[in-house]
């Protein structure tokens, strides 16, 4: 059996340290920003209060309530509707717009909505995509708790 004594281990562990903090600098990558990139992105999105983005939250969430959870709630229309980041993970990132507001449901109650608007991220990779959740009907929890992970 091999045995290793306390400050010997000590010294492998923070020699293991160093040499992983220094191989990880020596590996870091320049920042390419999305828009020099070999296939760029020019980071042009629709804003958050575009109709469009919204029909597509509006209508996406009809089919998921509908078909999918049997609910019957629609989205009857949006207010209060802002940024509240743009390419906030980097650069380097795909080109992201952070947006919430308040949703208005059919069944009279009102509900904070958070979406993101993804440049290419569209079904064809074309155009844009949108990701979105309301706040108290994420029931798979995709963006727990409250629909934090849909946010910068």
């Amino acid at each position: 059996m091999f045995r290793i004594s306390g400050l010997f281990a000590i010294f492998l562990l923070a020699a293991a340290g160093v040499i992983g903090g220094f191989c990880s600098a020596v590996s870091a990558r320049p920042l390419t920003p999305a828009e020099r990139r070999y296939f760029p992105w020019d980071g042009i999105l629709p804003e958050c209060g575009d109709p469009e983005v919204l029909e597509r939250i509006q209508s996406r969430f009809y089919d998921r309530e509908s078909e999918f959870w049997k609910t019957g709630l629609e989205i009857a229309g949006f207010e209060e509707v802002r940024e509240i980041g743009y390419r906030s993970n980097g650069l380097d990132y795909i080109p992201r717009r952070y947006c919430v507001g308040r949703a208005f449901l059919n069944d009279g109650r009102s509900r904070s909505v958070s979406y993101s608007i993804n440049k290419e991220l569209g079904i064809t990779g074309v155009g844009f995509g949108v990701e979105w959740c309301v706040a108290g009907l994420d029931r798979n929890d995709a963006y727990s708790p409250a629909c934090k992970m849909a946010q910068p």
